[in-house]
């Protein structure tokens, strides 16, 4: 789904919206609510804190869902000790300057959010992808003739295993190996869709 895939881009931005248009908890972005007449404004009162903290948490989880998708760790690793700052200057840190750790937690958590946007532009949308059994599922595979070697890309069925498969290059008959239950799963790039779902093969 397009939210969960923008879950990262969203909390992030809730975190910003929180401080600029909470002058009172966060003083550095004090200049931009006095723009909007919001000097002595909270946008959650009391619970401004709470909210703010829920926020640095949607960003982390979708920066993981994202890492699951693309397998890019770098901005999952900004993340992580990034909130890990702000948790800290608002519990445990007692010295005046408790709240630069906020404003550095933030600021990691943004470039955090940029980075996987850019990470996953340079991966692009998956265009040959389905989904099987409530998971995403890739269906390009790239199959390789072991008596010849000629390669061809081929989409996958969804709706049941290719036991057999003949090579356009050499004629020849493919069948899976021992204890494989498709010939994409012996010769593909990709599993077929019921492993990659992690569910038993047809």
């Amino acid at each position: 789904m397009k939210l969960f895939r923008n879950t990262d881009k969203l909390g992030t931005a809730g975190l910003f919206i929180i401080a600029i248009f909470s002058p009172c908890c966060f003083p550095l972005f004090a200049f931009v609510a006095s723009v909007f007449g919001l000097g002595s404004f909270e946008l959650f009162g009391g619970w401004t804190m709470w909210v703010f903290q829920a926020m640095v948490l949607v960003t982390v989880i979708g920066l993981y869902i994202s890492y699951r998708k693309h397998k890019c760790l770098y901005p999952l690793l900004t993340a992580i000790p990034s909130g890990l700052l702000i948790f800290y200057g608002y519990h445990f840190n007692d010295s005046d300057h408790w709240a630069y750790f906020l404003y550095a937690g933030m600021f990691g958590l943004l470039v955090a959010t940029i980075w996987n946007y850019k990470r996953n532009k340079l991966h692009g949308e998956c265009g040959t992808c389905a989904t099987y059994e409530g998971k995403e599922v890739e269906l390009k595979s790239t199959i390789t003739c072991p008596n010849c070697g000629h390669t061809i890309e081929e989409l996958m069925p969804t709706d049941a295993c290719q036991y057999f498969y003949e090579c356009e290059n050499c004629k020849s008959v493919l069948k899976p190996k021992q204890g494989d239950c498709c010939v994409f799963c012996s010769y593909g790039t990709m599993k077929c869709p019921p492993i990659q779902a992690n569910q038993s093969c047809c």
